[in-house]
């Protein structure tokens, strides 16, 4: 049975991507990573691994061209916050760290509260009122 997910992304500099994401304050495993081809992302505490390859070893190895996330989404990765104040931060961190926010943090159906931006592909970070949920 599966024990863990992997997802690998495609980035056009490392060490760009790696900058981008420490200051999101994210932490790398560098069991899995390597300063000119790959960087292993950790997320949360059941560890999910977001791999980031850079572009030619990314289409190396899957055999395939890599989108151009500049003209279509190929994904919509989506991460969980503690409270609304911790997507608000996130906000600022991505502005801060040469991100874009193309959705502003706002209330969505009353009982959500996110935000979603893009270092190329397209992150969403959202806190949930299980309390407000609809039932």
């Amino acid at each position: 049975m599966t024990k863990e997910l992997w997802i690998n992304l495609p980035v056009k500099d490392i060490n760009t991507s790696i900058e981008f994401f420490t200051k999101l304050g994210f932490s790398f495993n560098p069991r899995f990573s390597n300063s000119t081809d790959t960087a292993c992302i950790t997320i949360g505490t059941k560890n999910i691994n977001v791999m980031l390859f850079k572009e030619s070893v990314f289409i190396g190895f899957t055999k395939n061209k890599a989108a151009d996330t500049s003209q279509a989404t190929e994904v919509l990765f989506s991460f969980d916050a503690e409270s609304r104040d911790e997507v608000d931060e996130m906000a600022k961190k991505v502005t801060n760290a040469g991100g874009t926010v193309f959705s502003q943090p706002a209330e969505l159906q009353g009982w959500m509260y996110g935000c979603a931006f893009t270092d190329g592909h397209r992150w969403h970070i959202l806190y949930m009122d299980m309390g407000k949920m609809p039932r």
